[in-house]
């Protein structure tokens, strides 16, 4: 076993010298307070409540307090937030000739609007600075038809966090705007047909725009068989990467590997030596897949050297 900190460098995700945080596979954190008090102060101001003979309008947001920020890691929007928000708001009551008989100010109070909580609606608070009776009849306005725009925004702001919030955009953008791949539905071929294909399909993405092909060649000091079973262990997966795996050990199997991260089906099995999987990360637009194949060859007992091929890798995962 290696010592700490002298692990294999092919399991160590380095930092790239551009700087570049490709799929945003490390993580990263981003402080999304300035941003909430900008979409809060965009969504509550001058936003008009009731009608008829008592109207409430939220003026503004008087205070926003707390901390926000999402983080990213391989792909995965992990939002974390505690805030609380004060809005002003303002009423009038008028008489049957639309003259404004009273004025009113009121508060409406968020105390705690949390991630912990992102599933329920947070609790609200409404105040009125005067309690005559059109001061309670304006409050009671703002209760019952401005608590539902409040809820309503609030749940727009939560959703936003959740995916992504600032850096939701910036996200998409990383997306490859690739085209889907081509099937071919010829069920006449036979099964060294079907490798044909698969070896020519890897020579024909080697060119195609947007997509890499990535090999590897590496020798091993055990048999290959061994080695074939560590790669096909969900147990020792979980060992290597301390992170959730499942594998299937039969052809048409699905597997999900690094938490979720890379999800994927069995394409072809044979014990000692071959594995061809299809291969998707989380992070990759709908319709793309790649294709990983591994052939070991034991040249001597105790030897196995392994031949990786990565086909239809997006170009900036490459």
């Amino acid at each position: 076993m290696a010592k700490f900190g002298e692990g294999d460098k092919r399991w160590i995700v380095a930092e790239r010298p551009d700087g570049t945080n490709v799929h945003n596979w490390h993580w990263a954190e981003t402080n999304c307070l300035e941003w909430s008090r900008t979409f809060f102060n965009n969504s509550f101001t001058n936003v008009a409540v009731g009608d008829g003979d008592a109207t409430v309008t939220i003026k503004k947001v008087e205070k926003l307090d707390g901390e926000a920020y999402v983080n990213v890691r391989k792909g995965k929007v992990i939002p974390g937030y505690e805030i609380s928000v004060r809005l002003a708001w303002e009423g009038e009551a008028r008489d049957a000739d639309g003259k404004v008989l009273k004025r009113v100010d009121g508060a409406v109070e968020i105390p705690y609007i949390s991630d912990e909580n992102a599933g329920e609606d947070p609790e609200i608070r409404v105040s009125v600075k005067e309690n005559g009776e059109l001061g309670i009849k304006l409050m009671e306005v703002m209760l019952k038809k401005g608590k539902v725009v409040v809820l309503e925004k609030v749940r727009v702001w939560v959703e936003s966090m959740a995916k992504g919030g600032p850096v939701k955009d910036e996200l998409e953008a990383k997306k490859v705007a690739v085209p889907h791949k081509n099937n071919n539905n010829n069920n006449n071929n036979s099964s060294n047909g079907d490798n044909n294909v698969k070896k020519e399909e890897v020579k024909k993405n080697e060119g195609k725009k947007g997509f890499k092909v990535i090999s590897l060649i590496e020798k091993f000091n055990c048999r290959a068989r061994d080695l074939f079973e560590i790669l096909m262990d969900e147990n020792r997966w979980r060992g290597f990467t301390q992170s959730n795996a499942r594998i299937s050990k039969e052809v048409g199997g699905e597997f999900s590997i690094f938490d979720g991260s890379v999800t994927g089906k069995n394409l072809e099995l044979d014990e000692g030596k071959l594995i061809v999987q299809g291969w998707r990360f989380g992070s990759w637009p709908d319709g793309i897949e790649s294709m990983v194949r591994i052939v070991f060859e034991e040249p001597e007992d105790g030897v196995t050297v392994v031949k990786l091929t990565h086909s239809d890798v997006p170009e900036e995962d490459r």
